[in-house]
């Protein structure tokens, strides 16, 4: 017997629903987001990179199954995506790792 997992893949169809509760902050999120998502210096197939490697450095599960659709969608192939979660795991373990001077200063200080 399998377990229901935390988060169901059908809530994603949902997104839209947030608006339910708070119809003028949802309003103004999604026209913000819109805005955000059409082409400008930054092409869709290049947002959509961007986003799916946000998505995996805030381990989204929704926002992860969402992009991975739209890249492929908007013409980015398995290398490119997979390529772009390689940066988000870097800068994600790179901004974990400068924290590490943080805990260096501290014992500096301690030790002193």
């Amino acid at each position: 017997m399998s377990e229901k997992s935390y988060f169901d893949p059908a809530d994603l169809k949902k997104f839209g629903n947030i608006t339910d509760w708070q119809e003028p902050l949802g309003k103004k999120f999604f026209d913000y987001y819109g805005e955000v998502f059409k082409e400008g210096a930054l092409t869709a197939r290049e947002k959509s990179l961007i986003a799916l490697a946000v998505a995996h450095a805030v381990q989204c599960p929704y926002c992860i199954d969402a992009y991975s659709g739209d890249a492929l969608k908007k013409g980015a192939d398995e290398e490119q995506m997979m390529e772009a979660v390689h940066v988000a795991a870097a800068i994600k373990s790179g901004a974990t790792l400068v924290y590490g001077v943080q805990m260096m200063n501290k014992v500096d200080k301690i030790s002193m």
